[in-house]
């Protein structure tokens, strides 16, 4: 049976929205940023009524925990506990990483496990990345399943390129191709295009496939983001010193 689920994600600059179930599929994207915090829950409640259900109809919430940008994370964390507590639903945490991997879906006769390394801009002169593998199935209705070979690391730029140098990716998506371009030492044959377009979709997608995936599910209690970056706290501080290193003159 196919199950009715919510899907947010607000890790990137987009807000993406999704809503899947017996009676096909709603989507929804628009600016994110500053403006999710605001948007976020009138929209899912716009979706909600586009397709004539109410919260105590969905199955779950599913939302992109990470990594990704800070504020991002908490606000889609935040509004799935908020909404599934209320509904007495499980919420379904998904990897903002794998969500790009699925906007770069394998070809749809592709018969073979295929492999992508997500790499998405951190700031910082740093890289969220992860190498995933597609496998195709049938076992769960959604055509296959993204597995992590890794889990999702920031990685200095360089750090990144000497990786790659020792072992050479097939295809690499993610918003890092455009940043740091030449940086990261990718031959142009390996480079696939961001569909930031495909996003909603590929959100309904892979909220689907991890439904079917056993260990999923969360209470909403123990939503939370995925943060790999530990300095995230101090930032604010750095720049206030590094502010003050540069109008007093004193080495940092």
């Amino acid at each position: 049976m196919v199950p009715t689920l919510l899907a947010l994600d607000t890790s990137t600059d987009d807000m993406s929205l999704a809503l899947t179930g017996p009676g096909g599929t709603v989507l929804h994207q628009s600016e994110g940023g500053a403006r999710a915090s605001a948007r976020l829950i009138p929209e899912a409640m716009a979706l909600l009524a586009q397709a004539g259900l109410s919260i105590s109809q969905l199955d779950a919430v599913a939302f992109g925990a990470g990594p990704g940008a800070f504020t991002g994370l908490r606000t889609a964390c935040a509004v799935a506990q908020g909404l599934a507590f209320g509904a007495g639903k499980p919420v379904l945490p998904l990897d903002s990483l794998m969500l790009v991997a699925e906007t770069a879906h394998p070809p749809a006769d592709a018969g073979s496990p295929w492999e992508v390394w997500v790499a998405m801009d951190a700031r910082m002169d740093e890289v969220y990345a992860a190498p995933y593998r597609w496998t195709p199935s049938s076992t769960h209705g959604v055509g296959g399943l993204w597995e992590p070979l890794s889990p999702p690391a920031l990685y200095a730029a360089e750090a990144l390129r000497d990786l790659w140098l020792e072992a050479p990716p097939e295809r690499v998506t993610g918003s890092a191709l455009q940043v740091f371009g030449e940086r990261l030492g990718l031959p142009a044959h390996a480079a696939l295009p961001l569909a930031p377009t495909e996003r909603p979709g590929a959100l309904a997608r892979l909220a689907l496939q991890q439904w079917n995936r056993a260990g999923t599910l969360r209470d909403p209690a123990d939503a939370l983001p995925v943060y790999v970056r530990d300095k995230v706290a101090r930032t604010t501080m750095e720049q206030q010193a590094l502010r003050q290193s540069a109008r007093t003159g004193t080495p940092q």
